[in-house]
Order: structure tokens, then C-alpha cells, then sequence
């Protein structure tokens, strides 16, 4: 009995076992980074990175509400006094009866409640300011650029 002698051939397949198990580990990771990124920006909205407002040479008018929910307006000597929203509208009614271009800003406490800010929003439009800026601060780390 004379036997054949069998040659193997080489398998000329590629494995892609490995290839699975990456592309797995990678589906893993991004579903769970997928959700944290499309929530966007925290709560606390004054930090977060803005275009700054062109520059002029007129100084804005800046409405601020603090923590508390008070008003402060930046007129007078007084500014660092807080007002009551009949008293705000009418020295914001004749800033812009003087000079109706002038920049209106806002400024809101990230403590302070929405209501607050938008409260404050809609006085300024009472007011006859035709748009209002809001004040943000940069955070300390952006790692989006």
C-alpha cells in the first residue's frame, strides 16, 4: 500500500478576528461618547466662548441681574445701587431717545433664575432697545479650537 503523500497548501485567507474586536471596542466607545457630546454647553451659560460684539467708540449701556434678581443699571454715580424695573425703564427710554444707537448689554448671574433674565430682557425691549446683547465670560479651557 503505497500512500500519497498529502501537501497542504496555505491558506491564503486574511483573519479578520482582530479587525472585529477593534471595530467593536470602537462601537462601544463611541456610543457612549455620542450622547455626551450632543448635549452641548452646560447650564451655566456665562461660560461659554462667544464672538465678542464689534468694538465702537460709544460705551454700552449694561444692564445687570445679579444673583438675587436685582437690577443695576451702569448710569450715574450710582450703578453699583440697585433699581426697580419702573426706574430702569425709564433712564434706559431716555438713554435711547438721546442716542438710539447705543449698545444695550446684559448681564445675568449664572445663580439667577431664567425668569429673572428674561424679565429683564423684555423691560429693555419696553425701553425701545432694538437688541440686546448678552455677557458672557470665556472659559479658562477650550479645548474646541
Amino acid at each position: 500500500m503505497s500512500q500519497r503523500r498529502v501537501r497542504k497548501r496555505p491558506i491564503a485567507e486574511m483573519n479578520v478576528v482582530p479587525y472585529i474586536d477593534v471595530m467593536l471596542v470602537l462601537l462601544v466607545i463611541f456610543m457612549i461618547t455620542a450622547p455626551l457630546l450632543t448635549q452641548g454647553v452646560k447650564v451655566d451659560l456665562p461660560q461659554v466662548t462667544a464672538e465678542p460684539i464689534e468694538e465702537s467708540n460709544k460705551e454700552p449701556l449694561v444692564v445687570t441681574v445679579n444673583g438675587a434678581g436685582e437690577l443695576f443699571l451702569n448710569l450715574g454715580d450710582k450703578a453699583d445701587q440697585p433699581v426697580d424695573e419702573q426706574t430702569l425703564m425709564e433712564r434706559v427710554a431716555a438713554v435711547m431717545r438721546r442716542r438710539p444707537d447705543v449698545p444695550v448689554l446684559l448681564r445675568g448671574d449664572k445663580n439667577v433664575e431664567y425668569g429673572a433674565v428674561v424679565r429683564a430682557m423684555a423691560l429693555l425691549q419696553r425701553a425701545g432697545a432694538p437688541s440686546i446683547g448678552m455677557v458672557t465670560e470665556t472659559p479658562f479651557t477650550d479645548n474646541r479650537r
